[in-house]
């Protein structure tokens, strides 16, 4: 049961990832695509890394990605444990994200895909990161973000209330993009940055969609989730719902993945910062070839 402040079941989460670990290659393009946009936004940054972390690597793609992409010396593949963890290139450590066993200052670069999205306290879990940047290191990180899966959000909500008349939790809530730069600025990041990709799969049926995430380690780890077998009735109105609301002229159907990037640096005296209010040396006004008045005077001596 949940404590009301705790919105997944972590455990459950470690069994369904273990479990993936068999049919996370097939069903990896939303990793791939994350590993590639993290590395797409790695490269311009022009300085070597000594000592990485990626964190929750999954199937390991992105730390392939990373190490094509910037200067890295060692880079450490982090899972909770199990299968995941067995088949990530040394060196490898068992870590939960959300109590990390990195010393303070002592990571050059953090980088992590889709797995930041699973904790239970994110700004928490910024803060730790932060701590663990040496002074200027960097955090790089992608996490599902609000608009993923809203199309199967909707359906399971819709037919749980027509049959059952209410609803249980049975996928998760995410991130709006809205609230992600400010979680950073929080967690305290310096230059914090946030954007996104709306990544749009289409399905012969929702049935593969339920498949894929499976495969993933997507399946519902909610803390408030029932724990009675999801009746069949309502998984097939579910379905059928989804493919009513959700079908393109050829049939196919569209399932949503929003993908958002964060990245912030650890604080360091040699990074840009606005400069004090009063300290500019050159006046606005001679910079626009203006007349600078008081305010609220204006042009001709009128004011009001």
């Amino acid at each position: 049961m949940s404590d009301g402040l705790t919105l997944f079941d972590r455990r459950a989460l470690n069994r369904n990832r273990a479990r993936a670990a068999k049919t996370l290659a097939d069903a990896g393009f939303l990793l791939a695509e994350a590993a590639d946009g993290l590395a797409s936004r790695l490269l311009p940054v022009t300085r070597d890394f000594p000592l990485a972390v990626d964190l929750g690597a999954q199937d390991g793609a992105l730390g392939r990605a990373a190490r094509a992409t910037a200067d890295i010396g060692t880079l450490i593949s982090t899972e909770a444990g199990g299968p995941l963890l067995d088949a990530l290139p040394v060196p490898r450590l068992a870590a939960d994200e959300e109590a990390l066993p990195f010393a303070d200052e002592s990571l050059d670069l953090v980088l992590s895909s889709l797995s930041l999205q699973w904790v239970n306290d994110l700004p928490g879990t910024l803060i730790q990161i932060r701590r663990t940047l040496k002074p200027d290191g960097l955090f790089l990180a992608a996490i599902a973000g609000g608009e993923t899966l809203k199309e199967l959000r909707q359906a399971f909500i819709a037919a749980e209330t027509e049959i059952t008349g209410g609803i249980s939790p049975r996928v998760a809530p995410f991130v709006e993009i809205r609230d992600a730069g400010a979680l950073l600025q929080r967690a305290g990041y310096a230059l914090p940055v946030v954007d996104s990709d709306t990544l749009t799969v289409r399905y012969g049926d929702p049935f593969a969609l339920l498949r894929d995430l499976k495969a993933m380690g997507w399946s519902n780890a909610l803390a408030e989730r029932s724990r009675k077998p999801l009746r069949r009735d309502v998984l097939m109105r579910a379905m059928q719902v989804y493919a009513e609301q959700n079908a393109d002229p050829d049939g196919r159907l569209r399932a949503t993945f929003e993908i958002i990037y964060l990245s912030g640096w650890a604080p360091d005296e040699s990074q840009q910062k606005p400069l004090r209010p009063g300290s500019a040396r050159t006046r606005l006004a001679d910079a626009l070839g203006t007349t600078e008045r008081p305010a609220g005077e204006r042009a001709g001596g009128e004011s009001r």
